[in-house]
């Protein structure tokens, strides 16, 4: 049998590495950093106490023990002192000022409420300390944008007043930034050191104080420009809109904009971030062999401490009739630790297919087609975009065709993209029609739909045949009835009962009817940060996209997401809902933080690298979300306008590496649309480009309680799972019964009508069925592993063992669960599971009592998916039963429930749930 261990002392230290080469120095003038031995620091700023460990939503819900803040890793430094007069000024303020925790999804506030100082706090604290470090938080996240108003994007006034008064008083002041995503930094000329500290996880404050005191030197690059104003980035005009989002500035994102057309408006480039060593680098050899170009370049330490640095590679392409950006990262790499004086040669290389542009509108004379035309193709090296420079020139004679392809996911509204307009000065900004679909869609999708298969009746196969080799995936599927393919396109959840409590869904074996045919239940979790489980178990907080991107080191990543992945497989999840993949199209987007670069390459080798470690321990992701998801504002309804050219290349394009290079076998479309059609039932997307093109083989799910049409012309609704089948998004995720379809979708009636056929059914349940076969929840069914992980170095506190037998007991309305076996002594908890049919709120009501003196009280608290309920306060009841009611409020259909009783005494009988008031989100 299979054995796995999981270090959890291997796993922190890796995330805390990441935490210090992901932070981003971008200025350090008197060399403010790092902290000397000896020096006295004031601390300003709240988040030093209450640091953002990640962004909000599911992305972020991360249960964890503990999060080591930037305070308590600097307390617990040798040789630094922290100004205590101040700290307990800032105790005392935060004390009267606490933490705005919001209510409900995406209630947080993406920023707290920041102590105004005065000039005799600050004179005092310079009086008593060397340097001065603020710290600056944000967070954001899923359902809501930021936006560029103070305490979002901007600064406000008191943070402002706060760096500028702190930095006119002290000789060196470090502005910290626990941020998820780049913010507004036209303060940046005021303080003599700015570093991007990210969210770090569980780890961040003990990776982030390594950077400051100078244990680790700063090796993290930005994966986003940062311009002068919000306004400078070209989406912006076009964000947030509440129907469509505009592409008009095409394949022009982030640096491939600013590079091209405005690089005065550049603040910090992309690519860029400071050391407290210096590095040399030289081109050492360059030559082109078989298509592939190799580079060979020398890096050199020549400072003073060790540091690590990386080295990058773009190209400018000809304009030709296309347009192309000034320059384009196609290749880079990170050196090892490098000692003072010490060498290290880095090899890269770039097939020159890389360099193509997708021709859209046959300008080339070769529509839907990866072109080169001809032209010189001019590589620059360096470590970021602007100081990088020329050293090779590849020559194109004559036109040629990389890739011949089909048109697929075309705009149907017409606007007007960026394209170059050649100038005396050099490129500006002109336009050009953006070219339309010119494809009948569905009647190629009609000439392309699978061979319907008849069913065979059961004839005893089973999975694990298909397993063994003693069957094929068809015979064994043609077994199943209409219904069976109809109830396997569901996944079940959240909380689902067949597998780990408190995950987002189960998928696969969802019936009773698909298990007797030997197909396990596989279990997916999210999300970018770690696993999320809503029952309250612990987990580990990983560090957010955007710090794991501007490590730069794919290696590093890979390494950690094996651990990830070892956990994962404690907890007995097949795929975690990550890497987040899409593009940081603009700064305000709230998702962000879970997301890697405005660089389709850098995200593209982020997502590879996490599947890679993962897949080393059987496990994988679930790439996400599928395609062109910028805007969290009107998520479910906004339609994404853009042409082919930007998602072949910018938009689709992490997600083809990470499938053809990282063997994805997970994805999950978006919420909206793209080009009218919602991506949950797009088939140029999900079959013709994912399929076809790429040769993906793996399941594709649907965001949760996500809608579906099947062309623009068909309002978009969550029952419409005929029109997701069609376009072979296998999974509608999720639903409470998928047994009994008890979210009324349109599978069975599509099919008795003719729109939706068997086979396309039978083509999904492939899918699906493959994907398990793969997975350890086989593995589990079949006794090759029994899903234990031995676990070394976690803390018995922080170790909770999960229940995965659970049983969770259907419920009618007003029906009693028996707690005579409940133990009810102080502190004890009695678990217990239930399902029910409608989400809402629900009277409970507890039937107990007690001989205790009438004075006593003996309170007892509902946890409801580990988030605390109501209270029943009991006292004595002199022998006899009474009950007492309140109400809670359920969310999912299947619940993990917890009563803790604070004080021994108390006899129970029953309890209850009577809905009082139900809630759906069929037609939400």
């Amino acid at each position: 049998m299979k054995t796995y261990t999981l270090n959890w002392d291997t796993y922190k230290q890796l995330a805390r590495t990441a935490v210090s080469e992901g932070a981003v120095l971008l200025k350090n003038e008197q060399a403010t950093l790092p902290l000397k031995a000896g020096t006295t620091v004031s601390v300003f700023g709240r988040s030093q106490f209450n640091y953002y460990k990640s962004g909000t939503g599911s992305g972020g819900m991360v249960n964890v023990s503990h999060v080591t803040s930037p305070l308590e890793a600097l307390q617990a430094t040798e040789g630094i002192d922290v100004n205590e007069s101040l700290l307990e000024t800032y105790e005392a303020w935060v004390e009267e000022n606490p933490f705005d925790q919001g209510v409900g999804w995406a209630g947080e506030p993406w920023s707290q409420p920041e102590m105004a100082v005065t000039d005799e706090l600050v004179e005092r604290a310079a009086a008593a300390s060397d340097v001065a470090l603020v710290f600056i938080g944000r967070t954001a996240g899923e359902d809501r944008d930021n936006t560029a108003d103070p305490g979002s994007y901007l600064l406000t006034d008191i943070e402002l007043e706060l760096i500028e008064k702190v930095s006119r008083t002290f000789s060196k002041t470090a502005v910290v930034l626990n941020v998820g995503n780049i913010i507004d930094m036209r303060w940046a000329n005021e303080p003599s050191a700015i570093l991007y500290a990210w969210q770090g996880g569980l780890e961040g404050g003990t990776g982030l104080v390594d950077v400051l005191t100078g244990t680790v030197s700063p090796s993290g690059k930005l994966t986003d420009t940062i311009a002068k104003s919000i306004d400078d980035y070209p989406s912006t005009k076009n964000f947030g809109h509440a129907d469509k989002g505009i592409y008009q500035e095409d394949i022009y994102v982030g640096y491939r904009y600013f590079e091209t057309f405005a690089k005065d408006d550049v603040l910090y480039p992309f690519g860029f971030g400071l050391s407290y060593t210096t590095f040399a680098t030289d081109v050492v050899s360059s030559d082109e062999t078989n298509g592939v170009i190799t580079v060979t370049i020398d890096v050199v330490n020549t400072g003073d401490v060790a540091g690590k640095e990386v080295v990058q590679l773009y190209v400018e392409k000809p304009q030709g009739v296309l347009g192309n950006p000034a320059r384009a990262l196609v290749a880079f790499d990170k050196t090892n630790l490098l000692a003072p004086g010490e060498r290290e040669t880095l090899t890269l290389s770039v097939p020159v297919t890389e360099f193509a542009s997708y021709d859209d509108n046959g300008a080339t004379g070769h529509e839907s087609s990866f072109v080169l035309e001809a032209g010189m193709y001019r590589l620059y090296a360096g470590t970021d975009v602007r100081s990088a420079e020329a050293f090779y020139d590849y020559a194109v004679e004559a036109l040629e065709v990389v890739e011949t392809l089909s048109e697929n996911m075309a705009p149907v509204t017409s606007f007007e993209r960026i394209k170059p307009r050649a100038t005396e000065s050099g490129l500006t900004v002109g336009y050009e029609a953006t070219p339309l679909r010119s494809v009948d869609v569905e009647a190629r999708y009609l000439a392309e739909r699978p061979v319907v298969r008849e069913e065979t009746g059961d004839t005893g196969v089973k999975l694990a045949d298909v397993y063994h080799g003693k069957a094929d995936l068809e015979t064994f599927l043609d077994q199943l009835t209409d219904e069976d393919l109809a109830c396997i396109v569901r996944g079940q959840g959240m909380n689902s009962p067949r597998v780990t409590p408190g995950t987002a869904a189960a998928f696969g074996g969802v019936s009773d009817r698909l298990e007797t045919f030997g197909i396990p239940a596989a279990c997916c979790a999210d999300g970018p940060s770690g696993i999320r489980m809503d029952i309250g178990t612990k987990a580990f907080a990983l560090p957010n996209g955007t710090l794991l991107a501007s490590t730069f080191n794919t290696r590093l990543v890979e390494d950690l997401f094996e651990m990830t992945g070892l956990e994962m497989r404690k907890n007995r999840v097949d795929t975690l809902l990550g890497p987040g993949m899409n593009i940081h199209r603009n700064p305000l987007n709230g998702r962000n933080f879970e997301y890697f670069s405005e660089d389709p390459h850098v995200t593209g080798k982020m997502a590879v690298a996490q599947l890679n470690g993962m897949h080393r321990v059987g496990v994988t992701g679930t790439l996400k979300h599928f395609s062109a998801n910028n805007q969290e504002a009107h998520r479910h309804d906004i339609d994404s306008v853009v042409s082919e050219r930007a998602l072949r290349e910018i938009y689709l394009k992490g997600f083809e590496m990470a499938v053809k290079e990282g063997k994805a076998t997970s994805i999950m479309t978006t919420y909206g649309a793209v080009n009218g059609i919602w991506t949950a039932g797009l088939y140029d997307q999900n079959t013709r480009v994912l399929r076809d093109e790429w040769g993906f083989d793996g399941i594709v799910m649907t965001d949760w309680w996500a809608k579906v049409n099947h062309h623009e012309d068909e309002p978009a609704n969550r029952q419409n799972t005929a029109a997701m089948v069609r376009s072979q998004n296998d999974l509608y995720m999720v639903v409470d019964r998928p047994d009994t379809n008890s979210f009324d979708d349109n599978t069975a009636a599509a099919l008795a009508d003719g729109s939706l056929t068997r086979g396309e059914l039978l083509r999904s349940a492939a899918n699906i069925c493959r994907f398990v076969l793969t997975s350890p929840a086989m593995e589990r069914a079949l006794g090759i592993h029994d899903g234990s992980v031995e676990v070394i170095g976690l803390d018995e506190e922080a170790d909770q063992a999960i229940d995965f037998d659970v049983t969770y007991r259907h419920l009618e309305s007003g029906e009693p669960v028996s707690l005579s076996d409940a133990d009810t002594s102080t502190g004890s908890m009695h678990v217990f599971a239930v399902s029910v049919d409608e989400t809402g709120t629900y009277d409970v009501t507890i039937t107990a009592k007690s001989d205790a003196g009438e004075l006593a009280q003996m309170p007892v608290t509902l946890f409801a998916n580990n988030i605390p309920g109501p209270t029943f306060t009991f006292n004595g009841t002199d022998g006899e039963w009474v009950t007492q009611t309140k109400q809670v409020f359920f969310l999912n259909q299947h619940n993990y429930l917890q009563l803790y009783f604070a004080l021994g005494g108390l006899d129970v009988k029953d309890i209850t749930f009577t809905l009082a008031d139900s809630f759906s989100m069929k037609n939400g």
